[in-house]
């Protein structure tokens, strides 16, 4: 489907007079382009839908062959079929594509219209397909939907209404429409139709819905005790112990989630929301990164997971280096930075496209460190002159909001910024290459011992590890020597030791010796379990080869 909310398009009184003047002139086919545009801008506008009528009388069919579906229909033009549908006595149909409307632009009012509202039409549907429309609508809209955008579900909720009002003991109507008010914020009403819906006929789905209109009206203990009864119904379905686990999460019932997740994993380890749910809960509890690394390698090798997950993200958001790069340390400066292969005055700047590429990419911030890889993709054709160009001789910043930011408030920040992405960049640089021997680790362990760019290009080393677990031990005992020859260092500063000491925590397979000294340095609070330090730092602290270490054997 086309977008159709384009900024650039004809506003609909525009749209209107131009169909307008089509039809006057026999020219069907504009009409209908141009009827399709007002409907886009103005989807209940009363006089683009008596312009539809007009086309649709003139047509002497209908107009639905003015408005056929190809696999990139415009929006507007899907919601003038849908209403054709509905004049035509098919009225379910529309609807169908009133729903794809809606999920491809949810904030628009594509159903705010009379027929969709109308008390007769739940006689033509009948309850399942009503309770069928209610669950596509569901589908498409967060839970609950952000309070301004909540009008273009009126209209179906007015459906869910009355058709409630004929079928007042249809239990899946009751639950599909609780769903529906709970994401509308309707939570009291919510909670009044999925206990009917259980009351009529108890099953798991009802004690499902009834269990999240609980929760969500802060009645938890309830909302887990429904929950629970949805489980005695179908002990097989193990995204509602994953439902469980996450609700005791959230109220610090940390041990029992985890109890509950555990039995899930037991019953298929396997199954994809158990293991989200086991290793955010796992990290929740200790903060071992291995737990993230874990679900980022499930990620990977189960790239058709039964739905969309969020664990890994909102583990590492806000997170040093999993999730954002920490301020400057008071070693950066916006001047160049002195690289060891070449050295700043013999690097030329780096070309237009190159800057372009970066300032597209360049961020703060990243939903986790495979997400960062994959963006940095977009200079993976770059070749190295314009990577360490870049480096040496950072572009102005973005014109746009975060650029003009940076601008104005901390410069150094961004000269950061370009020494993370950009060191990302190189290691897309001929991936081809064996990684022991290949130019993208010689040059980003050269690039680690340069003290401007050292935390840059050892962010970029750490993803390498989360993306390729067969370069983890190498990028590991790399790390280890770099924090070792910083914590040894006199002369650095507090703040560069602080944010090497969290980028080891975020770096896979770390030594444990070495991740109770980052914890230390970074303030930390140590692992259950973990031993004292006695001998770690004079055995991290031992003599650190300034130059390229040897690849492992």
């Amino acid at each position: 489907m086309a977008e159709g909310t384009d900024d650039r398009a004809l506003p609909a009184t525009e749209e209107l007079a131009l169909a307008r003047e089509a039809l006057a002139a026999g020219d069907l086919t504009h009409a209908a382009d141009h009827v399709a545009g007002a409907l886009a801008r103005a989807p209940t506008l009363p006089e683009v839908h008596e312009t539809l009528a007009r086309l649709a009388a003139a047509s002497g069919s209908g107009g639905l062959d003015l408005f056929p579906l190809h696999h990139h229909t415009f929006v507007g033009a899907v919601v003038a079929r849908a209403h054709l549908l509905a004049a035509a006595g098919r009225p379910a149909e529309g609807l169908d594509l009133l729903v794809a409307a809606a999920a491809h632009a949810p904030r628009t009012d594509w159903a705010g219209v009379p027929w969709v509202t109308s008390p007769e039409l739940v006689e033509q549907l009948g309850p399942d397909r009503v309770a069928r429309v209610l669950m596509q609508v569901c589908a498409a809209a967060p839970d609950p939907v952000p309070r301004p955008d909540r009008a273009a579900l009126a209209p179906y909720l007015t459906l869910a209404r009355n058709a409630i009002t004929v079928h007042p003991e249809h239990a899946l109507l009751l639950g599909t429409a609780s769903a529906l008010a709970r994401r509308a914020g309707e939570v009291p009403l919510a909670v009044r139709w999925a206990s009917r819906g259980v009351r009529a006929a108890p099953s798991k789905m009802g004690e499902v819905w009834l269990g999240y209109a609980l929760r969500s009206a802060g009645r938890t203990r309830e909302g887990l005790a429904a929950l629970r009864r949805a489980v005695d119904h179908d002990p097989e379905d193990l995204a509602v112990y994953a439902d469980i686990a996450g609700t005791l999460a959230d109220h610090g019932r940390l041990d029992e989630a985890l109890s509950w997740i555990e039995q899930a994993l037991v019953r298929n380890p396997s199954f994809d929301c158990a293991v989200h749910t086991a290793h955010r809960l796992r990290f929740q509890r200790d903060g071992d990164v291995r737990h993230l690394v874990a679900l980022a390698d499930y990620i990977r090798d189960n790239p058709d997971d039964s739905h969309e997950h969020s664990d890994l993200a909102e583990c590492c958001r806000g997170r040093p280096w999993l999730g954002q790069l920490t301020p400057p340390t008071t070693s950066l400066t916006v001047r160049p930075a002195p690289l060891p292969l070449t050295g700043p005055e013999s690097t030329p700047p780096p070309s237009t496209e190159a800057a372009r590429r970066l300032r597209q990419v360049a961020h703060l911030a990243w939903p986790h460190p495979p997400a960062a890889y994959d963006t940095a993709v977009a200079l993976a054709t770059l070749d190295l002159t314009d990577l360490l160009g870049l480096l040496a001789h950072p572009p102005q910043t973005p014109d746009n909001a975060l650029g003009r930011v940076l601008s104005s408030q901390d410069p150094a920040l961004w000269v950061r910024c370009v020494q993370v992405w950009t060191c990302l960049g190189l290691l897309h640089h001929r991936t081809d290459e064996p990684w022991a021997t290949s130019t993208r680790r010689q040059v980003l362990v050269e690039l680690a011992q340069a003290a401007e760019v050292t935390e840059a290009a050892l962010f970029a080393l750490m993803t390498a590890a989360w993306v390729d677990p067969s370069v983890r031990p190498d990028v590991a005992r790399l790390v280890t020597q770099r924090l070792a020859a910083a914590t040894g260092d006199q002369r650095a500063p507090l703040p560069v030791t602080v944010s090497l000491a969290h980028l080891a925590l975020a770096t896979p397979d770390l030594d444990p010796e070495c991740a109770a000294l980052a914890r230390m340095l970074a303030g930390v609070p140590a692992q259950p379990g973990r031993g004292p330090l006695r001998g770690l730092l004079a055995r991290l602290l031992r003599p650190f080869r300034p130059r390229l270490p040897s690849p492992p054997a």
